[in-house]
Order: structure tokens, then sequence, then C-alpha cells
């Protein structure tokens, strides 16, 4: 698996990098730049969250109960499994590569838990979910082996992934088989709700995190990205989000009981979240990966160690896909060869996609997978609201994933005509 560098290279070729906004000095400069690029087709996160504001118009208007506190702290629940799932399939497609086997990796990895802590074995909930996150991580990492070692298509070894784990998942449980989840504490990882103080406090800490982060990283860089203004300006948007997102979790969303808190599974999403955008935006490793999804062979001539890369990424997916498998056990308080993998990794490429990932690699965000998630959920939250069938609802999905990979082949003819990368 060890890369080497030909010995007819004359110079390393230059790293792909992701094209940002100039330097400007003053905040009209920095927008006038960035409308240039948007008109060049670095559109960014613009078109996902116009569909989002779109989708919430129009199921509001048909129904009422939209935009209710309830609904909406239960449709973030809802795409929470999609969102972590996506923010390993980012990874994979940052690449120009594809993960058709996560669906079944997450359904192995919840079955590996749910057996060993409510099985003969009777383990503590803590050790089933590290077995389980393992377990995710070790299949992500014999996907990155057999693709690099012996040279396969990322397609083939993850079709054939697929129906292994699945395969898997029926030896294991038997046909028809189910495993109850009964644990307090696995249980409130998907259904459990924060203290509404408690919520508020997380909320602190979080954006305390963040603020200092944009803070110091401006003084880091020795030439500024942006005015100042500006980062005060996106630091002002986080914390008007959070500070929404809290209250609308705080409300009192029950009716015969009292139902509030921010949901716990929400703190997940946002903590993976941040993670891999760290890793991706401020790590050596990240500026790999993006260089190899940019240019494959000039990042193999930089000396860059592609094929250990690709084995690290899928073992990353393979991870996420542990974590969410367990968190979507957790909602549903049970494990069963039910599990439909397929549909969720085609809702996981979907959301990848429609969150800003580009298929053809080299571009894309970890906060895609929160944005992707989140229009999933609203298309098959909303059509639910309104009574419309599951056909329907795929149909709906399918039309607008056409539409997400078309802004993204556009965008990335309008960025080469315009020499943006």
């Amino acid at each position: 698996m060890t890369d080497t560098k030909p010995a007819d290279t004359p110079a390393p070729a230059p790293i792909p990098v992701v094209a940002g906004i100039s330097g400007a000095s003053t905040m009209g400069e920095y927008f006038r730049n960035w409308f240039v690029r948007i008109r060049a087709g670095d559109t960014g996160a613009l078109p996902v969250i116009a569909g989002l504001i779109i989708l919430a118009v129009i199921f509001e208007a048909l129904n009422g109960n939209f935009l209710t506190a309830g609904n909406l702290v239960n449709l973030m629940v809802q795409g929470s499994v999609y969102m972590l799932f996506a923010l390993g399939m980012i990874f994979i497609l940052l690449l120009g590569e594809i993960d058709l086997s996560i669906g079944f990796i997450g359904g192995v990895a919840g079955v590996v838990m749910a057996l060993l802590v409510f099985g003969d074995s009777g383990y503590p909930w803590y050790v089933g979910v590290i077995a389980g996150l393992i377990c995710g991580a070790g299949i992500g990492f014999i996907n990155g082996m057999v693709i690099t070692t012996i040279g396969l298509p990322s397609f083939i070894v993850t079709l054939a992934g697929l129906l292994a784990w699945n395969g898997v998942m029926l030896l294991i449980l038997g046909n028809g088989g189910t495993v109850p989840i009964n644990d307090q504490m696995i249980s409130n990882i998907a259904n459990g709700l924060l203290d509404p103080t408690m919520g508020w406090i997380a909320l602190a800490v979080l954006l305390v995190i963040y603020v200092g982060d944009r803070v110091f990283a401006a003084r880091r860089r020795k030439h500024a990205t942006e005015p100042m203004s500006v980062t005060i300006l996106k630091i002002v948007g986080v914390c008007i989000a959070g500070i929404l997102v809290v209250w609308l979790c705080n409300v009192n969303r029950g009716r015969a009981a009292t139902i509030e808190g921010v949901p716990v599974v929400l703190l997940i999403d946002f903590f993976f979240a941040v993670v891999w955008t760290i890793v991706l935006s401020r790590t050596r490793f990240g500026t790999y990966v993006y260089a190899i999804g940019g240019n494959s062979e000039a990042a193999r001539r930089a000396g860059i160690a592609v094929n250990r890369i690709r084995v690290a990424v899928f073992t990353i997916a393979g991870f996420m896909g542990g974590v969410a498998g367990i968190v979507f056990a957790s909602r549903l308080r049970s494990v069963s060869t039910n599990l439909d993998g397929g549909t969720l990794v085609l809702y996981t490429i979907a959301a990848s996609v429609i969150g800003g990932t580009s298929l053809f690699g080299g571009r894309g965000k970890a906060i895609s997978a929160i944005l992707g998630g989140l229009v999933i959920a609203s298309i098959d939250n909303g059509m639910g609201l309104l009574g419309i069938s599951a056909a329907a609802r795929y149909i709906v999905t399918g039309i607008v994933l056409v539409i997400a990979v078309t802004i993204d082949a556009l965008a990335s003819r309008g960025r080469a005509s315009s020499g943006l990368g």
C-alpha cells in the first residue's frame, strides 16, 4: 500500500486547492467578489438554503402545522440519521468515490451493539456502543484496503458490501429476527432530551468555542481572506441561529404532558459536524482529501500518499456509518432484518449532494450533511403531513436530487470556463 514517487518526475506538481474568495479589505469589496463567484458558478450553500425556504413556505401554506415548534423539532430529529450517514459519505464523495454499503454498515454496527448489550453476554451499554463503532470503522477499513490494494472500483466493492453485509445481518438475526433495545442510556441517544437550562448552557459553550475559533483563526492568518466586519457578521448569524434552535426546542411541545428540551441527538449531529469541519478545513489531512478529489494524479506527483488517504477516508465513512446505525437503532428501540440499507444509502447520497457536495470530487463541506439532511427530512415530513403516499415522496426526492446534480454540473462548467477551478 506504499505510494512511491516516480523517479522521472522533475518536480512536484501543484496540489489542487479549493478556491476561496480572494482577500478583501472592506465588506463591500468582499461581497462584490462573492457575487462575482456566484455568477461564475460557485454558488456554495445558496441553492440548498433557498430550497429549504421554498419547502417551508409551500408546506406551511398547505398545512399550518409544518412550522410549529413540535413539528420542526421532530423534523430535525428525523433528519439526524441522514445527517450522520452523510457526514461519512461526504468524505467519500470528496475523493470522487462512492460507498453503497454504508447503510448496512450501520445496520451491522447496530446489531453488534444490541447483541452485546441485550444478548447472553449482557455487557454494559457503553461496551456495546464502542464495539459497534469499531465494527463500522473496521468494515470501512476493509473497503478501503480492497479498493486500494487490488485496484477495484469503489462502486463494485461497496455494492458487493451492500449485499454481503445485508447477508451478515440475516445470518446473525435470522429471517425476520428482531432484538429489542430496553436500555435507557441507549434509548436516550436518539430519544433523550436535555433539560432546558442545560440546553442554554450547551449553546453558550458551543458559541464560546466557535467565536474563539473564528477570532484566533483570523489572527493566525498572515493575509486576511475576509474583513473583520464580515467575520463579525458571520458570528452574529451563527449566534442568532443557535438561539432560535434552542428556543424552539425549549418550547413545550406536549399536550397531555410536558415535552421540552434540546434532543440529545442534535448535539451528536453538531458535534460530529464541527469535528469533521475542523478536520477538512484546518488539517493537512483535509487538504490532501480535497487535493486528491480535485486531481488524484497531481496529488500523487506532489508526494501525497493517495492510497493511505483513501483507506483513512473509507474508515471514517465506516465509523460514521456505525454512529448513524446506533442512533437509528436507538430511535427505533430495536434492530431487525427489516432495515432497508439500500434506501438509507440512497437518501445519504441524496442528502450529501443536495447539501452541496460535488459528485465530481474535490468540493464540499461537512455542513452539507446538515443542510442536505434537513432537505430530505423536510420533504418526507411535509408530504407526510399532507397524507401523500410514500411512492410520491420517493419521486419528489428523486426530482430534487436531479435538480441538485444539475446545479452542481452547471456550476462546475461555470467555474471551469471562468478559470476558478
